[in-house]
């Protein structure tokens, strides 16, 4: 006589509606929750202006690439050097020598934020160099150059440096 013993067997698993409604929760809602936090981010990192007024900045703009394209004709360059809070600047042709300049502005800015944006009026000490004193804190900078001669612009540069330890 054979005996057969019945075991109790187990249920396959099945994939029902429930589960799949669980998986798109998680799937949407995690790319949702990135969504919101990227958006956050964002909105209180910068300010995202670049020009209070657009409009009037559009009008501008051509005269201000003509004066780019003037500027860059000359072939006047500038020079910067940090070292701790020491800023010197040259005002330079690669082919003459220094260029004679009345007055000197930089302007730093950092790529992202205002809150630490600064600017300073350098002080001329010999031909085509100006230096001043003051504290750059470590990091990112834009830095807008723009040297006067009899009242019209020689130089208009800006370049993005790295403050890492006190130098660029």
């Amino acid at each position: 006589m054979n005996m057969k013993i019945d075991t109790p067997r187990e249920k396959p698993f099945v994939f029902t509606g429930w589960h799949m409604m669980g998986v798109m929760m998680l799937f949407f809602g995690t790319i949702i929750s990135v969504n919101f936090y990227m958006a956050y981010n964002a909105v209180t990192s910068w300010s995202g202006l670049v020009a209070d007024d657009t409009y009037v900045a559009s009008q501008q703009f051509n005269g201000k690439a003509a004066e780019a394209k003037a500027l860059a004709a000359t072939g006047v360059e500038g020079k910067l050097t940090i070292t701790g809070s020491d800023i010197r600047y040259e005002v330079f042709h690669p082919k003459e020598g220094p260029v004679d300049a009345d007055t000197l502005t930089l302007k730093f800015k950092r790529p992202v934020g205002e809150h630490q944006d600064f600017e300073l009026d350098l002080t001329p000490i010999s031909k085509g160099v100006f230096a001043t004193m003051h504290e750059v804190l470590p990091g990112h900078w834009i830095v807008d150059a723009s040297a006067m001669r009899d009242g019209r612009r020689i130089l208009h540069e800006a370049g993005r440096i790295a403050i890492i330890g006190g130098r660029p």
